[in-house]
């Protein structure tokens, strides 16, 4: 985490430099809107991050083990897929619980069918797509991407069935 830090750190400090250097007082209006940016995703992330941590602590490992983990083949990777398409919210809550259960044993495979499937089904943005993009639309498109997110798992399973995190 300290290469990312340092990195997006460098980021916020030449960006905020580039709008003092403007002179009309960006740097001010940009560091203004970024804190209150983070009074509605602070707390959002503090729970998602609570949540990882009660996964690695609750969940016995033999049995995260058994049905998400390596060995769990292509009955974890569906259910990965499955758990992913019906996760709520953004990447604030859906990347700190993969993390969680990478850490407590879930397969690699299987974590990245979630997140495919969270990514490209999102049953909870449906209602959404349907209101703004129409029925036609949205059946095209998940037809379009329904096989993809237990492809995903199956391939990263086979090529990164030994690596542990």
């Amino acid at each position: 985490m300290l290469i990312p830090t340092i990195i997006m750190g460098t980021f916020a400090v030449v960006l905020v430099f580039i709008g003092y250097a403007k002179g009309q007082g960006q740097h001010i209006s940009g560091i203004k809107t970024g804190i209150s940016m983070i009074g509605g995703i602070l707390p959002l992330l503090i729970f998602a991050l609570v949540v990882a941590g009660m996964i690695q602590v609750l969940i016995p490992r033999e049995l995260l083990s058994k049905w998400l983990g390596a060995d769990s083949g292509f009955r974890g990777i569906l259910i990965g897929t499955v758990a992913g398409g019906f996760a709520p919210g953004g990447p604030y809550i859906s990347l700190p619980i993969v993390a969680g259960l990478l850490r407590s044993g879930a397969g690699v495979g299987t974590m990245v069918a979630f997140l495919t499937s969270w990514s490209l089904w999102g049953i909870t943005r449906l209602p959404m797509e349907v209101g703004i993009l129409g029925w036609r639309f949205t059946l095209v498109r998940i037809a379009c991407t329904f096989f993809f997110p237990p492809i995903a798992g199956l391939i990263a399973q086979g090529i990164f069935r030994n690596l542990k995190f």
